[in-house]
């Protein structure tokens, strides 16, 4: 049988009545409803997961490159490590490769790589538009107040007043650590393999050492720097200076000298020594960290130089108008402003601002511009003189991060040598002593850069910075924490300008009566009376 043909070829379908219609139509709806409500649930999920799968493959995927990298460079180096031309260690065992230190990667500076994207870039803009504005904002103050343009900027000739004596205290230290530690190395290396008592000498060279360098970099610059009565950045410069002598001599002594010992030079040969000039090129070299080489640029690019010169000299003018729009009006006593808690209050909460400026522009002068102009005149390759602490969840990562050129020689001579010396028991106490000193360093910094004592850096770092490091610690990785870190650093930096900016006009306006110990070291601001 056929089946009878539609008129014009429509083939018949089966469809549903209305009545089915009606019953099923409400039912689908909502069968339909939920469906898509349960599938946008789930795709909001699987877009979750998928963020946080991501995020974490990055973060272990750059971990497991950094460390076959830094494997692979140690395992080249210690293979091919040299001492002055010659191979020596080829078979060192790898527990020994280990403990063999930072090692020296040809890498750019994170910030030079992040003004490559114009959306980073764009930020540097804005903070160039706003030291236009400060510059508009002084000039247009200075001709209604004076009716004159007004371009003598007297707060920073004051601030570096004589460089003179600035210049030939520095040559003194420099030449003394030039000389006189590798001097000493050279000759207690000469008698150390044929010495019968050999730690008689180490000890007796050892503590001389250590009596010469108390007198001429220990109490040297602080003698310059009270006699003198140098200014505030003339102090800092012989200072900051003194402790990176004292960390560069320190480190090309406890490098070079466990290799003399454990190279027993052959009958008739004397020991091997680093050169001079390896020495002299880590004296300027933008590390604390002492090596015989290091990778090395093959041409110095001056247009570079040239640029990063004129960012610094750029961050200086920064920092002055910081200081003359946001802080001297604030602080002098010409205010006349009486003294209450809720000035107090709304003077640290006034110093947030300027306080976090100066934080930044320290950072991008000295951690980038500087360390990277010395960087590219001396052809030096690694440029990671900081990694991305502003992504820092945790107090943790920031301190390791912001400083990286402090941190690897605090890592290295304290944290590292602390373990060796307790055998791998005292983990806790290693990262106390750490920040002990390093707090106490930075107080030593401050007090005599101000030319006074108030230990607001020293609180703040060895009491509340231990605990945020244990408080905030690596497994802290919500984005909270980054917002309670940067909150937290706003708050510190505005404590530390509030109070310091306090105690400097204090000094002024009140200052000492008699020089008892606790005369000295009680700050001025506490006692002093003046309308602020």
């Amino acid at each position: 049988m056929t089946t009878p043909e539609t008129p014009n070829g429509v083939v018949h379908r089966n469809i549903k009545t209305p009545q089915s219609e009606e019953i099923s139509g409400p039912a689908a709806g909502n069968r339909n409803n939920v469906s898509d409500e349960d599938l946008r649930q789930w795709q909001k999920h699987a877009q979750r997961v998928k963020e946080k799968v991501l995020e974490q493959v990055q973060v272990q995927l750059s971990d497991l490159l950094d460390q076959a990298l830094t494997e692979t460079v140690e395992s080249f180096t210690q293979t091919q490590a040299t001492f002055n031309g010659k191979t020596t260690n080829k078979s060192a065992p790898r527990s020994q490769r280990a403990d063999d230190g930072k090692v020296f990667v040809a890498r750019p500076s994170l910030l030079d790589e992040l003004f490559e994207i114009n959306h980073i870039r764009t930020i540097y803009h804005m903070f160039i538009a706003v030291l236009l504005m400060f510059c508009l904002s002084t000039l247009a103050v200075d001709y209604i107040d004076q009716g004159r343009i007004v371009l003598e900027f007297d707060l920073l000739f004051f601030a570096f007043g004589k460089l003179g004596t600035v210049v030939w205290a520095w040559a003194v230290m420099f030449f003394y650590t030039l000389l006189v530690p590798y001097l000493t190395l050279v000759i207690w290396g000469s008698l150390y393999h044929t010495c019968p008592s050999k730690l008689g000498l180490s000890l007796g060279t050892g503590l001389i050492l250590s009596a010469v360098q108390t007198y001429v970099l220990g109490l040297f610059p602080i003698f310059v720097v009270i006699q003198y009565q140098l200014p505030p950045a003339s102090r800092f410069i012989v200072i900051l200076e003194q402790i990176r002598f004292l960390m560069k001599s320190y480190s090309f002594i406890r490098e070079t000298g466990p290799v003399i010992m454990r190279n027993t030079p052959k009958e008739g040969e004397s020991p091997r020594f680093p050169s001079l000039s390896s020495y002299l090129y880590f004296l300027f070299c933008p590390t604390l960290i002492y090596r015989e080489s290091y990778p090395r640029n093959t041409h110095i690019r001056w247009k570079y130089v040239g640029i990063t010169t004129g960012m610094i000299f750029g961050c200086l003018f920064y920092a002055y108008f910081i200081l003359v729009r946001l802080c001297v009006p604030v602080f002098r006593p010409e205010t006349k402003q009486p003294f209450s808690k809720r000035t107090m209050v709304l003077a640290v909460f006034h110093s947030i601002l300027p306080g976090i400026m100066l934080l930044l522009l320290c950072f991008f002068a000295f951690l980038h511009c500087w360390l990277n102009l010395f960087g590219e005149l001396l052809r030096f390759a690694d440029r990671m003189f900081y990694k991305d602490w502003w992504n820092s969840t945790s107090f943790a990562n920031y301190y390791r991060t912001w400083n990286v050129v402090v941190h690897d020689w605090l890592y290295q001579y304290g944290y590292r040598d602390f373990l060796w010396l307790s055998k791998r028991k005292f983990r806790t106490a290693a990262m106390l002593s750490v920040f002990i000193v390093s707090a106490v360093v930075h107080e030593y910094a401050l007090a005599m850069g101000f030319g006074f004592f108030y230990p607001v850096m020293f609180f703040l770092f060895a009491i509340f910075g231990v605990v945020f490091n244990f408080a905030m610690n690596d497994k802290r990785q919500s984005p909270v924490f980054n917002v309670v870190m940067w909150a937290s650093l706003f708050l510190g930096q505005g404590v530390q300008v509030c109070l310091y900016s306090q105690e400097w006009y204090a000094q002024i306006h009140c200052p000492r009566t008699e020089n008892s110990f606790w005369e000295m070291v009680t700050p001025r601001s506490w006692s002093c009376s003046y309308q602020r």
